[in-house]
């Protein structure tokens, strides 16, 4: 019996002669090296965005992906290294990535039509190569459609960005990459904060059309990590005292818009009184 199995071990590793060098030694899998995004307090909780892997950041509306996106894509391009957006839904604001930071000399923004057009272009530029970081920007696609992506097409992006020092990020409403993923991210808005928020008089309002979104607090939960050193939960599921889901990472984010001491900062014409101004309930 032992000599058959033998003679067939024998047989399979000269038929995958030239295209597997063992196939029956287990590889050796190695933790990815891994990057900053920008933010401290999401490097600390994930330890980095991983290179040649699969990175999936999720979310609902105004959850704080974009900054995210923003903060890893100017970190990237300080390190001189060129950079490509795969904007499924022509959402991406240059001007407000640019104040982040983002080089957009360096920045390959691809605008897409559709879903079939967006992973059409990954899988180009992934094989290409050359890139420190791919993005794929999938928040505004509706989930429903990117529900219908089949598992098979994320194991491809996977098996593309392996063994390359890539970092693939793909942004979502929903999970959908799945095991592929070797970091998976989700992103929920907890506070936000408007400027001009004081009134001179009561009001039933929570802000009038003149105030800004100066910035705001979001909660972060990492679901799946290669390198995973601490379990993240929101603050708003159940735990017990003393257990894991007492963790939870949280950091601020602010918005790109004028100083504060800019009069336009302000929603508001020089020379007029901004009290007056925000003390007016909208309608």
């Amino acid at each position: 019996m032992h000599s058959k199995s033998a003679a067939l071990r024998l047989h399979v590793e000269s038929a995958l002669a030239g295209r597997i060098a063992s196939p029956f030694r287990e590889p050796h899998i190695e933790i990815p090296c891994t990057v900053p995004a920008g933010i401290p307090a999401l490097d600390e909780a994930t330890g980095g965005l991983p290179r040649g892997c699969l990175t999936e950041m999720y979310g609902p509306p105004f959850s704080g992906k974009t900054s995210v996106l923003q903060s890893a894509l100017a970190a990237r391009m300080a390190n001189s290294e060129a950079c490509a957006l795969i904007d499924a839904q022509d959402s991406f604001d240059p001007v407000c990535a640019e104040a982040a930071g983002v080089s957009l000399r360096r920045l390959l923004w691809i605008r897409c039509k559709n879903l079939d057009h967006a992973f059409r272009s990954v899988d180009v530029l992934l094989n290409g190569g050359g890139f420190g970081m791919v993005a794929m920007d999938l928040s505004d696609a509706p989930p429903r459609l990117v529900r219908q992506i089949p598992l098979n097409v994320w194991f491809r992006l996977r098996r593309s960005v392996e063994n390359t020092s890539t970092i693939l990020l793909v942004l979502s409403r929903e999970s959908n990459a799945k095991t592929c993923a070797s970091l998976v991210l989700r992103l929920e808005k907890e506070t936000a904060a408007w400027s001009l928020r004081e009134r001179a008089e009561p009001s039933h309002v929570v802000h009038t059309p003149a105030c800004l979104l100066d910035g705001w607090t979001t909660t972060g939960e990492v679901i799946r990590s290669s390198a995973r050193r601490k379990i993240f939960h929101f603050p708003s599921q159940a735990t017990t005292p003393g257990s894991p889901g007492n963790d939870f990472v949280r950091f601020e984010l602010r918005t790109n818009h004028l100083p504060e001491n800019s009069s336009q900062d302000l929603g508001v014409l020089p020379g007029k009184n901004p009290r007056k101004e925000r003390t007016k309930d909208p309608g």
